[in-house]
């Protein structure tokens, strides 16, 4: 595969979105390959990154594990460990990076060989504090060519609320450990009228009826019928997962304005058990006090992840793991920012634990900032546990100034 790079006013948003590029598959290619097949990208702070850019008229059957956010930069995506609906298959897009071209505190640019293992392992999760990434190289995955994406919601009023409570207690005991081409995403938004509308985003890289026959077996609570599924290939799932309608275009995805701009204050949290019916009925009802605006997303683990060790790359949060939260809340009004932070504190009884755990992608500067070192720990521990010392001996190395710096960057160690 080659990169071709164009000065493209609004960029080519099949997936990589506003990276001025468009990504070629050259060589034939056949439905029997199962080999991944590299890539280059490079790397922008303002580029947008939701799944894989590939041109369709080449190849229906491959992929690649990112986002579903149609505006977040792969830079950052990637330093991040983001993650995608392919998770539970593929992994995170970390573990589909195989070299990187960056230029270091010195000024001189350098590949995986040249920087080293280290560098090379610090840059795919542990955050800017390494170099200035100019290219990735990273690895398509097979797909089918048709996959299914599918939607379940429930407008529930406070009040009318064990039928859902019941359903999201047995999400969380099922959404981990379905198979691994399927992926659940459960989104929870305050509206108004004291209701909360709950969203099961879904997608399986397989026909229709499969699935149903899957969660007919494993997850009859849903209710999942062939109505709620839209059978497509997976580029484009990136509509539906980005809530266009069916039918849209995919040149729609060339259109990269936002709608609107807006304020929002964002935290996460690890759970390794399921919560009890009692904490989501108390749960629901701090939201819907919250107000709209109020949103959280929980997203399944388990599958490829828990097979991956968590020193494999700076992000540690994979085996027996069964969700990510991430709790939103749109607001511009930061005595309001105070309620998001109440409902965090009634979560920590029921999530990780020493450390409670955060996702770096989530940025969260409650749960520390650096001051000359300080506090790096506490918030290193959250988003890396046992790597943050690995990192900080990383960064002692190659960058012993502190050169690249930001609130929650790594540190090097005191000279």
């Amino acid at each position: 595969m080659v990169l071709e790079d164009h000065e493209m006013p609004n960029g080519w948003p099949l997936g990589l979105g506003n990276l001025n590029m468009r990504l070629r598959v050259t060589e034939s290619l056949h439905p029997a390959e199962t080999e991944p097949h590299p890539l280059h990208t490079p790397s922008s702070s303002c580029s947008s990154f939701s799944s894989s850019n590939l041109d369709t008229e080449k190849s229906k059957t491959h992929a690649f594990p990112g986002g579903v956010c149609p505006s977040v930069g792969v830079g950052g995506h990637f330093i991040g460990a983001g993650y995608g609906n392919l998770m539970r298959k593929h992994g995170l897009s970390v573990d589909n990076i195989i070299d990187a071209q960056l230029v270091d505190v010195n000024g001189k640019i350098l590949n995986r060989k040249s920087m080293g293992e280290d560098h090379f392992w610090a840059i795919r999760g542990g955050g800017a504090s390494f170099g200035v990434i100019l290219s990735w190289k990273i690895k398509l995955v097979s797909v089918p060519e048709v996959v299914t994406f599918f939607l379940v919601k429930k407008l529930i009023k406070q009040g009318a609320t064990t039928s859902i409570t019941d359903l999201v207690y047995r999400w969380q005991q099922v959404a981990d450990t379905l198979p691994q081409d399927i992926f659940i995403r459960l989104e929870m938004s305050v509206e108004k009228n004291e209701s909360i509308q709950f969203q099961f985003f879904g997608q399986y890289l397989g026909q229709p009826h499969t699935l149903l026959s899957i969660m007919n077996q494993q997850f009859p609570e849903l209710g999942l019928q062939q109505k709620d599924c839209i059978k497509s290939s997976w580029i484009e799932t990136t509509l539906y997962w980005d809530n266009k309608p069916k039918g849209t275009s995919l040149g729609n995805l060339l259109y990269r304005m936002p709608n609107q701009s807006f304020s929002f204050k964002v935290k996460s949290d690890y759970v390794i058990t399921p919560i009890s019916k009692a904490v989501l009925e108390e749960l629901w009802r701090k939201m819907i006090k919250m107000g709209m605006g109020m949103i959280m997303q929980w997203n399944p683990y388990g599958g490829r992840m828990n097979q991956i060790s968590e020193s494999e790359t700076p992000f540690p949060h994979r085996s027996g793991y069964k969700f990510l939260i991430q709790y939103w809340y749109y607001t511009q009004d930061n005595s309001k920012v105070e309620l998001l932070r109440k409902l965090y504190d009634f979560m920590a009884p029921h999530v990780s634990k020493l450390p409670r755990e955060a996702f770096l992608n989530y940025r969260d500067l409650d749960i520390g900032t650096n001051q000359n070192g300080a506090n790096s720990s506490i918030f290193g521990a959250k988003y890396f546990k046992g790597n943050f010392e690995r990192l900080v001996r990383v960064k002692t190395k190659v960058d012993p100034d502190n050169f690249f710096r930001n609130e929650q960057s790594i540190p090097p160690l005191p000279k």
